[in-house]
């Protein structure tokens, strides 16, 4: 297929008007597709329902050590789970907390208590002139509404497919001790899907802050979310490798069951040091007398091991893998060649990360609303939502039906040729 670029004045009219019914056409089916976050569909949910079995009002509701999981007590968890949960995140069960059901609540809870109370002893944020934070982009939206709710100023660091730019974090970690901590999703990264190389994991253990309270906030989202048996991702185990090179209290690694079983009702945790968790059941013992026992021990019998829960997530893969492939084969056969924008295709996670010719994002997603297919805001990927490129689109592949993503992608590439054609055109006018 000839590049848009290369196009005349002419071609690139007559593309525009033909592309433009086809368009229309979309218009008058009236569709409601919705590509907007990264939710599991309904057939991923069902694959959890014998959650609701496991439990009756027969059933057994004590742990292995004779604890009651209906009554209060177990500050940082049961045995069991911390151990289901360590085999998940590759981690001892005595270096995690298991929380409620979602990580990204930690995670608010663990800047929050910065904030007020200061970490390991250091000065509380609020008290400082300015806190920074390193935010890699494109990044995940909801990382950025934390920082930004609590006034931390967010600095973006370029994401590569090797991770985020090394050079650039260790520059800045090193040299400025308002920089308290960085934003990872190190392995399927939102929205790219790019994983940490090993030597990008290694830089990381070996930074040397200038602020004594400096932590990487490790959002191990998507570790075990892989979409293919063979071809996967593997990372270096962050805290194993600050540990060996005398760095053991710079990470806190966050993870979940969210997307393995139900999102709304799943079981969260923080990894980290032993110092590190001291600082944090200190205010934990104040905040609560312990997390859902219960929905804990329920897991622990749904899946028995780690063997079960890697069972389970292969029927995720089955159910995940046709629509990223559905995507990245419509976005290939309509786009590739017209030099107009680029995609990734990730071996796991819940997202494509698709790049716009600058300046056509926003548009993008706006014309694809009118025709009936809800996207991710533009610019969502960026610090206070504002993409510099005008460039970044994510794509959420896993919540509509495979026709409707089918349907939806269609559209979506359509509209990105419209767009990129009369952007063309537009630097062309104004060249001249």
């Amino acid at each position: 297929m000839k590049s848009y670029r290369e196009m005349s004045n002419e071609e690139l009219k007559a593309e525009i008007d033909v592309l433009m019914k086809e368009y229309r056409q979309y218009q008058n089916m009236d569709l409601k597709l919705n590509m907007s976050r990264g939710k599991p569909c309904l057939d991923q949910l069902d694959l959890s329902m014998g959650l609701m079995d496991v439990l009756s009002s027969e059933a057994d509701m004590f742990c292995e050590d004779g604890t009651d999981c209906r009554n209060y007590g177990v500050l940082d968890g049961i045995e069991e789970c911390k151990e289901l949960i360590g085999d998940m995140m590759e981690n001892r069960p005595d270096n995690i907390i298991i929380y409620g059901n979602s990580s990204l609540n930690v995670m608010y809870d663990t800047v929050s208590r910065a904030m007020t109370h200061g970490i390991m002893g250091n000065t509380p944020w609020c008290k400082l002139d300015r806190v920074k934070f390193l935010c890699p982009v494109p990044g995940y939206d909801r990382h950025f509404a934390i920082t930004e709710y609590f006034g931390i100023e967010m600095i973006p660091v370029p994401m590569t497919p090797t991770g985020p730019d090394m050079a650039i974090v260790e520059k800045m970690v090193s040299t400025d001790e308002q920089v308290k901590g960085i934003w990872c999703v190190p392995k399927y990264s939102n929205p790219q899907g790019y994983s940490y190389s090993d030597e990008t994991v290694r830089r990381f253990a070996r930074l040397k802050p200038a602020a004594k309270d400096f932590r990487i906030f490790w959002d191990n989202a998507y570790g075990i979310h892989h979409l293919y048996d063979l071809d996967q991702d593997y990372l270096i185990e962050i805290l194993a490798e600050c540990k060996r090179v005398g760095n053991p209290d710079l990470v806190y690694k966050f993870a979940s069951t969210s997307k393995i079983t139900f999102p709304g009702s799943g079981i969260s945790a923080l990894a980290t040091s032993p110092n590190n968790l001291e600082d944090i059941r200190s205010q934990l013992a104040i905040q609560t007398i312990g997390h859902d026992k219960v929905n804990q021990l329920r897991h622990v019998r749904f899946f028995g091991d780690i063997h079960g829960m890697v069972k389970h997530m292969h029927k995720h893969a089955e159910i995940l893998r046709p629509k990223f492939e559905a995507v990245e084969e419509i976005l290939d056969k309509n786009l590739s060649g017209l030099d107009i924008g680029s995609w990734t295709k990730p071996k796991g996670g819940y997202f494509i990360s698709f790049d716009a010719m600058p300046g056509c994002a926003k548009e993008i997603v706006a014309k694809a609303k009118k025709a009936g297919v809800e996207m991710t805001k533009a610019g969502a990927t960026w610090p206070y939502g504002r993409d510099p490129y005008d460039s970044n689109i994510r794509i959420a592949p896993s919540y509509p039906p495979l026709n409707d993503l089918k349907t939806a992608t269609e559209l979506f590439s359509l509209v990105v040729r419209i767009i990129s054609a009369r952007k063309i055109l537009d630097n062309r006018d104004k060249a001249e």
